[in-house]
């Protein structure tokens, strides 16, 4: 119903069940919808069957790569993914599939503002949360890549919040962390260039000739898998949740540390209720997850002095001086680890609009 009311395919170009073979062995993807010229080769495979994203994946892929079908669809009925096979090896993220009267460059070259990516953001149309993208991008790319993957992924998420928060106070301005029919190396070329703005916004995260080490070709499989993200909500979960992820997978637990949950740290916040003109000091802070709640908490009470709403983009959003004041004079983090740390400065610069109170030091020291 979808494909032929939402997307006008006519039901004479598709087939169910259509036949797939691998050498001796025969397999039956679900729906294959046919190419408009070449009527007997596959344009769009869709998947319905396998539960789990990755097992599904992996039968999609090879229904695609056996067919040369160009893109490919998932479903469990819960989630739904789609994809573009570039080669064999690759499969990169779509926003979704071409219309009947539209070609996949269509899908691939159309520009996004920041309310496009509000509207379609992959977070809550495929029902995914960013750590399930980074462990689908380790999967695809990382894992073989020869690069250290905490430092690649957060290169990547610290130069998308940065390309976030010029298109939220520009609505007009085009996001550039994207994809838009750009060939691998300009990609690249783009990207940096993107990183290199954001270091010199957020400075004391990255060294200065700090570079993103991943190839073109798996830069651009990871680029599609984050360009649909909209990483700022109302408190920063989104990230906070990844962050804490790579935080773990890189220390693999060696240094002890635990990261409170974060609906604890949202009562213990509360109960303490800390007030704008008190300061505060989390002397283990992690990924910051104390200093960082505490001081939405307060933003919202001088937000709610000044007959302001809180809105489901409110990280983003540029704030009374009161605000920002808070977050330079009166909160400040001490952790001994250095990647935890970084996390720390990024989440706290982006609170305090370029500044942050957040140290490398052992607090037993």
């Amino acid at each position: 119903m979808v494909l032929t009311e939402d997307y006008g395919y006519p039901v004479s170009r598709m087939e169910l069940e259509y036949e797939v073979t691998f050498g001796r062995e025969k397999k039956r993807a679900d729906i294959v919808i046919f190419d408009k010229q070449q009527t007997t080769s596959p344009f769009i495979i869709v998947e319905l069957k396998k539960p789990k994203l990755k097992d599904g994946k992996e039968q999609l892929k090879s229904y695609c790569n056996a067919t040369g079908a160009p893109i490919g669809v998932w479903s469990n009925g819960r989630q739904i993914s789609y994809y573009h096979r570039k080669d064999p090896n690759y499969f990169e993220d779509l926003s979704g599939i071409p219309r009947v009267d539209q070609k996949l460059s269509n899908i691939l070259s159309e520009r996004w503002k920041i309310a496009d990516l509000i509207k379609k953001d992959k977070l809550v149309n495929e029902r995914k949360s960013l750590k399930d993208l980074i462990l689908e991008m380790e999967d695809e790319v990382l894992a073989g890549a020869g690069v250290d993957v905490f430092e690649e992924v957060f290169k990547l998420i610290f130069t998308k919040l940065f390309d976030e928060m010029e298109s939220g106070r520009k609505p007009d301005r085009n996001l550039e962390f994207r994809n838009y029919g750009d060939t691998e190396t300009e990609l690249r070329d783009k990207l940096q260039t993107l990183f290199d703005q954001a270091k010199e916004k957020w400075q004391g995260v990255f060294t200065d000739d700090a570079k993103i080490l991943l190839t073109p070709s798996h830069l651009s499989v990871c680029v599609a898998s984050l360009q649909d993200v909209k990483l700022f909500n109302s408190n920063l979960d989104v990230v906070d949740e990844a962050f804490e992820y790579l935080i773990n997978k890189s220390s693999k637990g060696e240094k002890g540390q635990y990261f409170t949950p974060r609906y604890v740290i949202d009562m213990c916040v509360k109960m303490l209720n800390p007030k704008a003109d008190e300061k505060m000091i989390d002397t283990a802070a992690g990924s910051c997850g104390f200093p960082v709640h505490t001081i939405f908490h307060v933003w919202e009470n001088i937000l709610k002095s000044k007959g302001l709403s809180r809105s489901h983009l409110f990280t983003l959003e540029e704030k009374p001086a009161e605000c920002t004041d808070y977050v330079q004079n009166n909160v400040f983090a001490i952790d001994f680890d250095e990647k935890a740390v970084r996390v720390a400065r990024t989440l706290n610069l982006i609170a305090g609009d370029g500044q942050t109170n957040v140290m490398h030091l052992n607090t037993l020291d």
